[in-house]
């Protein structure tokens, strides 16, 4: 191994005009003493900010140190051993001078984990936790698209708290479930007075997205369903993918748009009437709707256009 240097951007900059260019001076020359050696920057944009964006001290302080910054990675040689790496969440507002070559001339992008990232991230989070022989990391992988591996570590904590206050000592799949729906949607409200007739509505609701979720062949099959009422929602109705597909189709939008408008149908179907509660289904009907022909082109009327 090779010495480490790790700094948050933030570490820079300082309103006292100078501090941030001798910190990053100190943080050279101490990685030229030691090299070779790996530089690590978190946060890069919070010190690489486009200049010429504000007034003030604390924006001339900045450019001081991210001019410092550009004459110390100017200056090493080919062999001098150094690695300088940097991550950001914001590459588009960084200053152009900082990602020209010889600088941070290679982009290497960290996008969310697929269903095979987000396992072996489970099983990473899962070695210092007890865990109960239901409990199966792949399926939890295929339930959390979209997740984060800060996502994923704060799912299994939720999962040992509500262990922890059954007074278990082991982590159960259901415990990860209602984690899951803490997280994802929002804590569950068991202790709202709900009547008899609420539940009902709610129950034929969900039925409604549940039934579209079995019988429509690329958006099923159904994971978990709930008419506790969770966040601002009477209920939930969630479904196992089996992956992360990198396409999406006009066919699985238009069956993710008919699932999203089941729990409406199945309301007026059953009760002749209808409530506020599919107003969240509604609004993402209408999202997907408006990508369909204002993205990708799949209107027949209005035809290939993007805007």
């Amino acid at each position: 191994g090779v010495p480490f240097f790790t700094i948050s951007g933030s570490d820079f900059v300082e309103m006292f005009v100078g501090v941030g260019a001798s910190r990053v001076r100190d943080l050279f020359q101490d990685a030229k003493k030691n090299a070779p050696c790996i530089i690590f920057i978190d946060e890069i944009d919070a010190v690489a900010r486009r200049r010429g964006s504000g007034l003030g001290g604390g924006h001339d302080e900045r450019e001081q140190t991210l001019n410092q910054m550009l004459v110390e990675m100017d200056g090493f040689g080919v062999n001098e051993g150094i690695i300088v790496m940097a991550a950001t969440n914001r590459k588009d507002i960084l200053d152009p001078a900082i990602l020209r070559p010889g600088r941070f001339d290679r982009n290497v992008v960290v996008g969310r984990p697929d269903v095979k990232g987000r396992e072996e991230i489970l099983k990473v989070h899962a070695r210092n936790k007890p865990l109960g022989d239901d409990v199966d990391l792949k399926q939890i992988a295929q339930t959390t698209s979209g997740f984060t591996g800060a996502d994923l570590e704060n799912l299994l904590n939720e999962a040992a708290i509500l262990a922890a206050k059954e007074n278990r000592v082991y982590i159960q799949q259901s415990d990860i479930r209602h984690a899951f729906v803490k997280v994802g949607i929002g804590p569950e409200k068991k202790s709202r007075v709900v009547s008899e007739k609420e539940r009902r509505i709610t129950a034929y609701h969900e039925a409604g997205h549940a039934i579209l979720f079995h019988v429509l062949p690329d958006v099923g099959p159904v994971y978990s369903v709930s008419i506790v009422p969770t966040g601002g929602a009477g209920g939930y109705t969630m479904p196992l993918p089996e992956g992360d597909d990198m396409f999406n189709t006009k066919g699985h939008m238009l069956q993710e748009i008919t699932v999203s408008l089941g729990g409406r149908v199945a309301e007026e179907q059953i009760f002749d009437d209808i409530t506020t509660g599919a107003s969240q289904d509604i609004r993402q009907a209408t999202a997907i709707a408006k990508s369909m022909i204002t993205k990708f082109g799949m209107s027949e009327r209005l035809g290939l256009i993007n805007y």
